[in-house]
């Protein structure tokens, strides 16, 4: 009876402590041979960039061959709660026209800018139907398929 309640009590602090420990995720541009801060300005071009670092996760919308962006982020979450964003790095590589690295920046978490959403929805056009009207709205509009098999336009049954 001792060794059972002995049992029972370590598996269920083992239970509890589980529940404490997050579940950590990386997501996005991951960094194997080199890293995004050693490309230097002046020096390295789109091609030893493509080398070094492979290709960029996104890239500018305006300015697509001109401007680079690298970004990774690690989140932790907890056993009930939404994922957290605990770290972040986005780099941004500028080319100049002759495709030359002109600038690095590294931007982190703390970088960022929280953006309000706007909660208000756009109507949409039309009438609004009840629920008998949805349910009951097709109720003698149309007719039953005949199964007469040789009048033009109409269903065969499989």
């Amino acid at each position: 009876m001792l060794r059972t309640k002995l049992f029972l009590a370590a598996l269920s602090a083992a239970a509890l402590t589980a529940g404490c420990a997050p579940i950590v995720g990386q997501n996005g541009f991951q960094a194997i041979d080199a890293k995004p801060n050693e490309i230097v300005a002046g020096t390295d071009t789109k091609q030893t960039v493509l080398t070094k670092l492979g290709t960029p996760s996104t890239t500018s919308t305006f300015e697509r061959d001109n401007i680079w962006y690298y970004i990774s982020q690690v989140t932790e979450k907890y056993t009930y709660n939404p994922a957290r964003v605990t770290q972040r790095s986005v780099t941004e590589i500028t080319f100049n026209d002759t495709g030359q690295v002109s600038d690095v920046r590294t931007l982190s978490l703390d970088d960022g800018q929280q953006v309000a959403m706007n909660g208000r929805e756009t109507p949409t056009r039309g009438r609004q139907m009840t629920i008998l009207e949805q349910l009951l709205g097709n109720v003698g509009r149309g007719q039953l398929p005949r199964t007469d098999e040789n009048e033009p336009g109409q269903r065969r049954p499989d």
